[in-house]
């Protein structure tokens, strides 16, 4: 007779594993995503109701990351950076745009402060250079990912610091 386990017992113990694998997974999603998405996007009073844009829900899945690290040269739910949240936003509606902040700088259709809507991309000038974006949620509010050692969040056009570096926005096409 073999000294291991039954094959019932190893199967049940992997199901278990994988069960608290699962429920975990899913306790951190729902920790992460703020309670109200629908109050953190403000739709163009335009839209039809029930319809969003594009840019309104590549916001949406962008607020929807909120939380996850700031990793360089991240663009997956492992952590992301300005550019990949971004990138990684309009790839989940199907749009492709620029990865990089000096692609989306080139690329996108220039937008003054004054006709910004809801999933256009905001552009900060950090240190003299245009190096941070973030995704224009209505209301003077934007999705970011900020920095090393920070997460994903949400902040407001108002505040002095970003105040002071915001450049303009851009449309991507679509």
């Amino acid at each position: 007779m073999s000294s291991s386990l039954p094959q019932w017992i190893r199967q049940f113990a992997a199901l278990c594993c994988a069960a608290l694998l699962i429920s975990g997974c899913g306790h951190e999603a729902v920790r992460r995503v703020p309670s109200q998405v629908a109050d953190v996007i403000q739709p163009a009073p335009d839209s039809a109701a029930g319809a969003r844009s594009t840019g309104e829900q590549a916001a949406i899945i962008a607020v929807r990351q909120v939380g996850i690290p700031y990793r360089y040269g991240g663009a997956s739910t492992r952590g992301f950076d300005c550019s990949g949240l971004v990138h990684f936003a309009y790839s989940g509606v199907g749009q492709r745009v620029p990865r990089t902040t000096g692609e989306l700088w080139r690329r996108l259709a220039p937008v003054t402060d004054h006709k910004l809507r809801v999933g256009d991309v905001l552009f900060f000038r950090i240190d003299g250079t245009i190096s941070h974006v973030g995704l224009y949620l209505g209301n003077g509010r934007f999705v970011h990912a900020p920095a090393s050692g920070r997460d994903v969040s949400v902040e407001t056009l108002k505040s002095p610091f970003y105040r002071d570096a915001f450049v303009r926005g851009g449309r991507p096409s679509g």
